[in-house]
Order: structure tokens, then sequence, then C-alpha cells
């Protein structure tokens, strides 16, 4: 071959420009596949979060319904809630105003309440925290027993975990927690909001959840 059969019709050497030309497709090609595969790992975790999302909701959904069934006659008569996995119960139920003394028909209560929660604790090897709150009205200045909401709603707490346990509970399964006026449910503006802020609420949680509220 000679130096003419690399030479294109205006007698320029065409060789660097083809190799040049098959760089830069090479580059494009690279850079295409790159940002493929970039968006399948992308798409990959979208689908993965996705499923685990869809999952947990479905756990969710299926500890709601067990919960429910568990504790279908107390609910039935009105005195308890259920509201995502929490258990509620008027104060005005457990205790008279201002008081940490448990009412005898709270008591009755309470106990109606041990076998479904021991079962159901059992089961999912998990606890019962049992959290007191009240309305924002401060404590009377009559009232010596306590120095504050948050004291208050403490004694609470502690009475219904005791009470829970004397009705069968074991105590490697209930712990207590108070907030006091936080985390209200409802306006304390009106004597209905009040009424409902001032509650108890039992809560199944896994394992180790006392450790964070020690």
């Amino acid at each position: 071959m000679t130096d003419i059969d690399t030479m294109d019709d205006s007698g320029v050497d065409s060789a660097p420009v083809w190799a040049t030309f098959g760089d830069l497709m090479a580059g494009l090609l690279g850079a295409f596949v790159l940002i493929l595969v970039g968006v399948l790992v992308v798409q990959m975790d979208l689908v993965a979060n996705l499923e685990s999302e869809v999952k947990k909701r479905q756990q969710e959904e299926q500890r709601r319904m067990a919960l429910e069934k568990a504790l279908a006659i107390p609910l039935q008569s009105g005195r308890v809630t259920l509201n995502n996995g929490r258990i509620g119960i008027s104060g005005s139920v457990l205790f008279a105003v201002n008081s940490d003394q448990l009412r005898s028909d709270g008591r009755q209560l309470l106990k109606s309440l041990v076998p479904p929660l021991q079962v159901y604790l059992g089961e999912r090897d998990e606890m019962l925290m049992v959290s007191g709150f009240t309305d924002n009205i401060a404590v009377s200045g009559a009232n010596r027993h306590f120095a504050d909401n948050l004291e208050l709603s403490a004694q609470r707490s502690l009475t219904v975990t005791r009470a829970l346990i004397e009705e069968g509970m074991p105590a490697s399964r209930v712990f207590a927690a108070a907030f006091g006026a936080q985390q209200p449910v409802a306006s304390n503006q009106s004597e209905s909001g009040r009424a409902l802020n001032r509650r108890v609420e039992m809560a199944p949680v896994p394992k180790g959840t006392q450790a964070a509220h020690d």
C-alpha cells in the first residue's frame, strides 16, 4: 500500500480523524453505560424501599388487628380506646381529680385487660409501656401530694403499673413512663379537651424500649 492509499481526495491524511472519532464514540458509549447502570441501581433501591415499606405497613396492620381482637370485649365497653396501637383509658375512669388512688371500677377494668394483653405480649415477646398524661392546669395548691403535673402523671402511671402486676401481669413485661401536660390529644382551652388529655395510655413496645426511658 502506498502513501496515496491513506489520503482522501484532498490529499489530507484521514487516519487520525477516524481514530479521534472512534475514541469519542467509545467515551460516549462508556458514559451511557455508566448512566444506565446508575439509573438501574437507583430503581432497584426504590423498589427495595417500596417493598420494605409495604411489608412494614402490612405488619403494622396485622399487629393492629391482633390487638383489636385481643381487646374486643374491653373496647366494646367504650371505656377503652385503641389508636395506632396505643390503648387509651380516660383519667376519670381510673382516678379522681388530682389523685393517684385507683378507683374500684378502674381496677376492675385493668384486671380485665391483663389476660388478653399478657397473651398478646407473650406471643410477640414485647413489653407494655404505661404512660401517664395530664391537662395543663397546675396542680392545686391545696394538694400537697404532688409538686406538679409531671409528678402526678408519674404517680398515676406507677399506680396503674403496680395494679397490672398485682392482677397477674409479669413485672418483666410492664414499665411506667410520665409525660405530664406534654403530648395533649385535644385543646386545653375547654373542659372537654382537658378531660381527654387527662388519661393513661398503654402501648406494646419492643423489648429494650425501657432502657431509653430510664
